[in-house]
């Protein structure tokens, strides 16, 4: 649902708590629950661990802008990220990731919510993004690896894998099976 129609990117800064800019509206993101909250941080851990080994690109975490220009989308504010580009001081950062995560809520699922995020996925590639992750803690398929050079195909990763974001976080791997508590 959104919030408010012609909205802008000034707009976007006013916003208490995590929105995106789409089609001129302001559409606010819930918060998540434990689990996709915990997957979310151990992503963003083990992206930091990569950035500090190579001092490369930087580890981003939820809740974190990233400002676009493409027809209809402003922003992004994947649940976890890895951006190459520079640093925007206090301001929502200029770019998309080369690597964003997008880890399914409770809200996730059904025939409407599948066509939201292929196009979110479709954005994110439009807008530069190399890899996108759909993550599924409750599918078997628990990480699926979009490449932005066939959108429709994922590698599929399960529980006992190692998931890659390659090219984009190139070397990195974080076990599947880390998503998950205890």
């Amino acid at each position: 649902m959104s919030i408010q129609a012609h909205a802008t990117v000034a707009d976007l800064y006013a916003v208490e708590g995590k929105a995106e800019l789409v089609n001129g509206e302001l559409v606010p993101m819930c918060p998540t629950g434990d689990a996709p909250n915990y997957a979310v941080g151990r992503v963003f851990i083990a992206l930091a661990a990569y950035e500090e080994q190579y001092k490369t690109g930087r580890a981003v975490t939820d809740g974190a802008g990233f400002l676009v220009n493409l027809p209809h989308r402003q922003s992004f504010s994947p649940d976890a990220a890895f951006h190459v580009g520079p640093h925007a001081g206090m301001k929502f950062l200029v770019g998309a990731p080369v690597f964003a995560v997008e880890v399914r809520s409770e809200g996730d699922y059904g025939r409407r919510m599948e066509q939201e995020m292929a196009t979110k996925r479709a954005d994110y590639f439009a807008a530069g993004t190399l890899v996108v992750w759909d993550v599924d803690l409750q599918s078997p398929n628990v990480v699926r690896v979009y490449r932005a050079t066939d959108l429709t195909q994922p590698t599929i990763y399960r529980r006992g894998d190692l998931a890659e974001a390659e090219p984009a976080v190139p070397g990195w791997t974080m076990p599947v099976d880390k998503l998950f508590a205890g």
